[in-house]
């Protein structure tokens, strides 16, 4: 504040004197002169005012008042005097009174430029930000040059949030002193609350250039250095600012977090102590040496420095969340929720608080809450690209994909590098079938974070997707690398479970891996605090009845369903009650009307999004074994089963793996497909069905498919029973109003008597060459929809989702004779045709290589594929042609309607399976067509399916050994016509007569391992293997 001194004149020339004194700040001597002139001239106010000023720069208030006094005593309108003893209220912190004084000097004196500027001083004091521009804008109109003053009517609107007034004084100030270093670095703060980081650093260098020793200016030029990440120059301002002031605590921390961006973290860990050692009281930098700690390993002394940090300032929001973050680290969940809802308490505005209170809300699947956080951290930071991404995973597993893809594509515009943004955007594609973009995105993360173990695996499982085999030996080897190191670390690993199968991954990993997972669902369930759910011990409150439920996302138009859906209705009523548990909403296809009707009982718990609540349904129905058909699949929600809704739980079907789970009992397999020499790769024991644990549907979807007659058509004296085929209901009607229908019979030569053909051959219709099968030929030619021949409407194949669409999906058997050719495919007449319709993915390096050595052993033979995806085509195309195999001999379909899919694959002559992970339901659909599927069982269950499927269709010649035995058995059925023709009578056959479609059959073996696991468990047992089937009854006390 200013001090007003006067003025004095005398003849001795003390005054002057006294004045050099002052203003040079040897006080005492100036009091000493004052002192001397004044008992000579008792009067001389401005000796008075004088001394006034010099007691007060002395800290003498009392005695600075009392000369201000006296001066008012001989003058009464000395508007100086009362500024002087405003400013000594104001140190006394009597701002009303201080305020007053200065007022009444103005009044005195209204161009008292001192008078405004100690009015302002007192105004800002007093929280009267407004009134303090007033008064530097008055002292400003007295005199406009004023350039310090302006300087301070800058920072005075800067701190109000008027930058652009701001900047204008301090442009004004530097106009009239153009010298004038403060006013360059407050002009450099404005423009860095502006953003305009180039513009502020160019402002602190000029400041510094003006006045080299100028602390703050070098302070907040290190400052904008550091936060525009230009770490070399931050440095040396820091470095600058502490040649000046060595021992500057704030400094020495700054440039500490300098060091840590630039990864020299020891230099910053020792950095940071000195900042401690200059200031024991430093909590942040208590908080950044933890940080720094941290990142180092030494967990453990960084959670002593948060504590540290918090016992010095309890309310230290960064070391409550920071420490929040390392208590999750360590599982200690329900700590880390407090710490994160205490640094909300303290700080409401604290974004990455919200966020990472949000992540484990979301880990614990408190979706709507966890939402909640994400966007407050989103309010309060606009620009908080982390929680837009991470608000992106939340929606993501809401089902909300739009909302997703709108906040990662939101976190890349904010933070163009920002890696996990670009791989969760991958991962909707991916997700969404969009392989291309899933490919650049992973890609574009990887270049941003060589180091990011989920994109990479996430990306490889891309390149499976659509056989991008580039480098494939050297990605195998590092996704198996990067699982290691993960399971050693104790972390989650970044290959699924569903997708360990496709890698070389020893049973001991695909297993952890699987447990990981397992564990995950535990620490979601642990949160809700739920007390353990009393089971039935009997099956008295049943009714004698055993409940089973069936868990499942699928119920709907889905393979799953496909599958199983005859099933709940099937059960025996007397001795079950069938629940049936929704995990998705209804699809309003028949498959889910079907399972809603035929089961006992149907919840749909996507309704009720909470998995306590879900859980506490299932348990309050009285469930005793639940049957988890989702394993890790889309849709599943495994904490139903972490809860442990049901004394039995067991997984079925729809999971081709082990859950790893400690909450999953049982898993339903079979000798061939899980045989108990492999039990250590399971976590759950192994209960066997008799025949094989896989079923299919078929024969109530697609009983039109039980019969076919064909079409003699360019022959040449050899009947095909797969060239042009007509299939349909009413198939037998048809073709007695034909003329001239042949039954010719075909040789299984399976060593069994079935019903009906004691002399083991099949009977197969053949329509000659007629006016018939002229209609029905130029129909396929020229792409009609249909014929009407003999009242018999005869239907184009490629048409049914124009003439019934249910009949399409599967929902309902087509009510026409369907014909299906191998000209509406491309398929060659005179040709074997090899076919795969799996999903891309499940092909590798290997099995193409067998196929081409295949087809290379059966000239005249192609390979039938789906374009699955489509973006794979080329890709197989391009490596076949690498095998010496040129394009021609692949030939590519769409992807077709499940009945479509289902009723082409009688054309091919033989199907070639993927051993790496066979065709499970795809298997089952080729084998209902009647075409022979070769497989080579391998590892992991899903490699053994197709062996399980053939051996209970009596089939086990088609089941390989060895790559070698592979390809001789496919050679053998391509080149030897007889033999073909034998084993496809025989498939075609055994689908009839076998227990592999049998969906009766199946129910009744597996209502009896049921209650061979209810008996076992109501004695009191826990869960052992139940390889051998036995028939068990139940009683009402078992």
């Amino acid at each position: 504040m200013a001090s007003s001194v006067g003025n004095v004149a005398d003849s001795t020339g003390l005054a002057e004197l006294a004045h050099r004194e002052y203003q040079s700040g040897d006080f005492e001597a100036a009091e000493r002169h004052c002192m001397q002139l004044w008992r000579q001239e008792p009067d001389n106010t401005g000796v008075l005012l004088l001394l006034s000023s010099i007691h007060f720069q002395c800290r003498r208030l009392d005695r600075s008042a009392h000369f201000s006094t006296l001066a008012i005593k001989q003058n009464p309108m000395l508007a100086e005097a009362y500024s002087n003893l405003g400013n000594v209220y104001k140190e006394r912190g009597q701002l009303q009174e201080a305020i007053e004084h200065y007022r009444h000097a103005l009044r005195l004196k209204p161009d008292f430029i001192d008078g405004y500027i100690n009015l302002a001083a007192a105004l800002v004091a007093a929280g009267d930000m407004e009134g303090a521009v007033q008064a530097y804008v008055s002292a400003l109109q007295y005199n406009p040059d004023l350039y310090c003053v302006r300087s301070d009517l800058g920072n005075l609107l800067k701190a109000l949030g008027r930058l652009e007034e701001a900047k204008a004084c301090y442009l004004k100030a530097i106009e009239t002193q153009p010298n004038f270093a403060v006013a360059w670095s407050n002009l450099g703060c404005v423009f860095n609350a502006q953003g305009e980081i180039w513009l502020a650093i160019h402002h602190f260098e000029k400041a510094v250039t003006l006045d080299p020793n100028f602390l703050d200016a070098y302070i907040n030029l290190g400052n904008v250095l550091k936060e525009a990440r230009i770490f070399d120059r931050a440095v040396a301002g820091y470095l600058r600012a502490l040649s000046l002031s060595p021992n500057h605590a704030v400094v020495h921390g700054n440039l500490a977090c300098v060091y840590y961006e630039q990864g020299l973290i020891d230099l910053a860990i020792d950095t940071y102590r000195r900042a401690i050692e200059l200031q024991p009281h430093f909590p942040d930098a208590y908080c950044n040496l933890a940080n720094a700690l941290k990142e180092k390993g030494n967990v453990s002394e960084a959670e002593e420095c948060y504590n540290t940090a918090l016992r010095l300032c309890p309310t230290h929001a960064d070391s409550l969340n920071n420490l929040a973050n390392i208590k999750r680290e360590q599982g200690n969940i329900e700590d880390a929720v407090q710490l994160y809802r205490k640094a909300l308490e303290v700080f409401p505005e604290f974004a990455a608080a919200h966020s990472n209170l949000a992540s484990v809300l979301q880990q614990q699947g408190k979706l709507q809450e966890a939402l909640m956080h994400y966007k407050e951290a989103i309010r309060i930071s606009p620009t908080f690209a982390d929680a837009y991404s991470n608000m992106g995973n939340t929606l993501k597993e809401m089902q909300d994909v739009q909302g997703a893809l709108q906040c990662y594509t939101r976190a890349i515009q904010i933070n163009p590098a920002f890696a996990d943004a670009h791989s969760n955007l991958a991962s909707i594609h991916k997700d969404s079938g969009n392989i291309p973009e899933a490919i650049a995105s992973y890609r574009t993360a990887l270049k941003l974070k060589p180091d990011f173990p989920d994109a990479y695996c996430n990306l490889a499982h891309c390149l499976q997707i659509v056989c991008d085999w580039t480098d494939y030996d050297e990605r195998m080897k590092k996704l198996v690398s990067i699982v290691a190191d993960q399971l050693e670390k104790n972390r989650l690993p970044s290959v699924h479970p569903h997708h360990s199968m496709l890698y070389p991954l020893s049973h001991g990993f695909r297993k952890a891996i699987a447990e990981r997972h397992g564990n995950l669902c535990l620490d979601k369930i642990n949160a809700l605090h739920k007390p353990p759910y009393e089971h039935p011990k009997d099956l008295k409150a049943s009714g004698g009845r055993l409940r089973v439920g069936y868990v499942s996302s699928d119920f709907g138009n889905h393979p799953t369903s496909h599958l199983m859906q005859s099933i709940p209705g099937m059960h025996n009523p007397e001795k079950f009650e069938v629940f049936c548990y929704a995990l998705s909403p209804d699809d309003s296809t028949n498959f889910r009307v079907k399972v809603i009707a035929e089961a006992h009982h149907f919840t749909d718990l996507s309704q009720i999004p909470c998995n306590g609540k879900a859980a506490d349904r299932i348990h309050q129905d009285g469930v005793h074994i639940l049957v988890n058909m989702n394993g890790y699949t889309k849709g599943a929600r495994n904490e139903l089963f972490a809860l442990r809704a049901a004394p039995i739980q067991a997984m079925w079907l729809g999971y081709p793996g082990t859950s790893g789970a400690p909450f999953m009992d049982y898993i339903i397999s079979d000798k061939e497909t899980s045989p108990i020499e492999v039990a250590e790769q399971y976590s759950e024991k192994l209960a066997y069905m008799p025949n094989t644990f896989f079923i299919g549907d078929h024969a109530n979807m697609f009983p039109h498919l039980k019969k076919k007659a064909v079409i003699d058509f360019k022959s040449n004296g050899h009947i095909f029973d797969n060239r042009i085929v007509l299939n349909g209901i009413d198939v037998k009607a048809f073709l007695d109003s034909l003329p001239d229908v042949k039954i010719i019979k075909m040789k299984c030569d399976n060593n069994q008597e079935s019903a009906g053909d004691t002399n083991g051959a099949l009977s197969m219709p053949v329509i000659p060459m007629n006016t018939a099968a002229e209609a029905i030929i130029n129909m396929i030619n020229q792409g009609q929809i249909q014929v009407t021949i003999n009242g018999f409407t005869v239907s184009n194949g490629l048409a049914t989702t124009q003439i019934n669409n249910k009949a399409a999906t599967g929902e309902e058997v087509p009510r026409t004779v369907v014909v299906t050719t191998r000209s509406q495919y491309g398929l060659p007449e005179d040709s074997i045709v090899y076919c795969n319709f799996n999903q891309l993915y499940k092909i590798d390096p290997p099995t193409l290589q067998m196929w081409a050595n295949i087809l290379k052993r059966v000239p005249n033979s192609v390979l039938w594929l789906l374009r699955f995806p489509a973006v794979g085509e080329p890709n197989i195309v391009q490596y076949a042609q690498n095998m010496g195999l040129p394009s021609s001999r692949i030939i590519f379909s769409p992807v077709a309607p499940k009945e479509e899919h289902v009723r082409r694959g009688q054309l091919a002559d033989v199907c070639l399976d993927t051993p790496l992970c066979n065709g499970h339901t795809t298997g089952m659909d080729v084998l209902w067509a009647g075409t022979p599927m070769v497989t080579m069982p391998g590892e992991t269950l899903a490699s053994r399916v197709a062996a399980s499927q053939l051996n209970c269709l009596g089939c086990p010649e088609l089941i390989a050994h060895s790559r070698q035995d592979y390809e001789d058995i496919a050679v053998k059925l391509g080149s030897d016509m007889e033999y073909l023709k034998m084993i496809r009578a025989r498939v075609w056959k055994q689908r009839i007569c076998s227990p592999l479609f049998n969906t009766k059959q199946y129910t009744t073996d597996l209502e009896r391992l049921y209650l061979q696991m209810w008996e076992h468990h109501s004695n009191g047992n826990k869960p052992e293997h139940m390889v051998k089937f036995q028939t068990v009854e139940t009683s009402e006390n078992s």
